[in-house]
């Protein structure tokens, strides 16, 4: 199942990173579902951005604020008094926390613990989903599917403060709202869990970087495009799956705090991977060769030895997030990737009407 609306409808929910890529399409749906979005983040981060497409700043509470200034967190929190929180907010690039790790440690882990440390004011129930990554993982390339209960770790910047961040967020949840005090009424009732999502894809996305819009530059240029990994395989999804799952899970939170129901809060409070099935978890080679059945042109190997770290190969699994809350993907990897370029290549002036559509075609369709 999917959220229809009638937990989200009038609620006041908190985005941040509401500015970036997934920011946009969560706060887009969430719109579409009746809350009262409040965003907190810095300025879209690319030109164009999803955010001005889809004509966001008017519909929702637009504030502009960095997850690293403490004071600005606590005035937000402070004020919008939260029923939800999604913290999207993030530096979340590989290649780019090797040029700028301390950026990517203090907007990542400290931006997070801001974040937390807000939340201790609250005195309503309030559901927290941490968006973390796949990265999080110390990942041994082997093959397996990792679980939430594995070895967090990371071997570039980026991962190792997304293992950072579980790690922080786990030791809040258990200093501050631990579930008994929660049920006694001795702490606030908020309740918190991370979620850890594969590689998203989708309409959108304007980010340097990232395989998709760098693919589709490309050939507007008329150029090759140049895969830097073509053999690394990923748990490629489309962004609406992952986004589904947090809403999900912030609404199994939110009923599990009002129902004061211990054994729940303890199921719902605590770590969910979000990915494809495992016959969709693809190569790079494939997903650019899927890309040109839609846009013609041609790729070409650019591998560099000499290249920053990247993992080669990541597996996730998702039997938590299907037992625990009834979640399961929905578009396949073919899917993905055809609704992935068919917003590409739709009229700019039409990315509002057409994200919608691709919003409810997505909450229409039955999952795998």
């Amino acid at each position: 199942m999917l959220p229809v609306g009638r937990v989200f409808s009038g609620k006041r929910v908190i985005v941040t990173g509401h500015t970036g890529f997934k920011g946009a399409w969560l706060s887009e749906w969430l719109l579409a579902l009746g809350a009262e979005v409040y965003g907190f983040s810095l300025p879209a981060p690319t030109e164009p951005s999803l955010f001005d497409q889809l004509g966001l700043a008017p519909r929702m509470e637009h504030r502009i604020g960095d997850v690293r200034d403490e004071a600005a967190v606590a005035a937000c929190v402070q004020d919008v008094q939260p029923d939800f929180v999604f913290h999207l907010a993030a530096q979340a690039l590989v290649r780019r926390s090797y040029a700028d790790p301390l950026e990517t440690f203090t907007t990542n882990v400290t931006g997070t613990a801001h974040v937390l440390s807000a939340l201790r004011s609250l005195t309503k129930p309030c559901a927290v989903v941490i968006v973390t990554s796949d990265k999080c993982y110390t990942n041994h390339e082997a093959g397996r599917l990792y679980r939430e209960g594995d070895a967090l770790g990371g071997r570039d910047p980026y991962s190792a403060s997304k293992a950072a961040v579980e790690l922080v967020t786990a030791s809040w949840r258990d200093s501050f709202f631990p579930v008994d005090k929660i049920v006694a009424g001795l702490v606030p009732p908020v309740g918190i869990s991370t979620a850890r999502a594969g590689n998203v894809i989708g309409g959108g996305d304007w980010a340097q970087d990232r395989i998709v819009p760098d693919s589709l530059r490309a050939l507007a240029a008329q150029q090759p495009i140049r895969v830097r990994n073509p053999a690394a395989i990923r748990p490629w999804q489309h962004v609406l799956e992952p986004l589904g799952g947090y809403m999900l899970l912030a609404e199994e939170i939110y009923a599990a705090l009002l129902s004061r129901s211990a054994s729940r809060m303890g199921e719902v409070c605590g770590a969910f991977n979000f990915g494809p099935i495992p016959s969709d978890h693809r190569t790079v080679r494939d997903l650019v060769g899927e890309m040109l059945k839609y846009a013609p042109g041609a790729w070409e190997d650019a591998s560099d030895a000499s290249a920053p770290h990247e993992a080669k190969l990541l597996h996730l699994a998702t039997d938590k997030a299907r037992a625990v809350l009834g979640w399961a993907p929905r578009w396949g990897f073919e899917t993905a990737v055809a609704q992935t370029i068919a917003w590409y290549q739709a009229p700019a002036t039409e990315a509002g009407v057409f994200t919608r559509r691709q919003i409810q075609a997505f909450a229409q369709t039955s999952p795998a």
